[in-house]
């Protein structure tokens, strides 16, 4: 049944002027989206099978991207983590501080609704993939 549903997204970023804009962009292209401009109050509210996919500012104040995307993880360990960024960073380098964890992708912002939708579903069709030997 799951299939059926629309995917759910936890987006977490400290700008508001990112957040409201990537939801209002990911609704229309039929994503259920919790925004959260606060990480702390992100992982506070966070429950295990509650999103497909966490999409995570890496730069934010009180706990960086990096640390919340690992909580998440430890937390749901099937959620998908794809970090947004302002500089470039590289997937080498973040595997060399966490080896353990997997990542979904760095998106650079600023990026359009159509290449973070693309990246997503990319994301969601291989993750199908993955379910189908279960």
């Amino acid at each position: 049944m799951k299939g059926l549903d629309p995917p759910r997204l936890l987006l977490v970023d400290d700008e508001l002027d990112i957040t409201q804009p990537l939801k209002f962009g990911l609704q229309k292209k039929g994503f259920s989206v919790d925004a959260e401009n606060d990480p702390v109050k992100a992982m506070a509210n966070f429950r295990p099978d509650s999103y497909d996919i966490a999409i995570i500012d890496i730069s934010m104040p009180e706990i960086d991207g990096f640390t919340l995307g690992r909580q998440i993880k430890e937390v749901d360990g099937d959620v998908h983590i794809v970090f947004l960024t302002a500089l470039d960073v590289y997937k080498k380098e973040f595997s060399k501080m966490f080896p353990k964890m997997k990542v979904d992708g760095f998106l650079t912002k600023p990026m359009s609704i159509g290449d973070l939708v693309d990246h997503l579903n990319s994301i969601l069709e291989h993750s199908l993939g993955d379910d189908s030997g279960r």
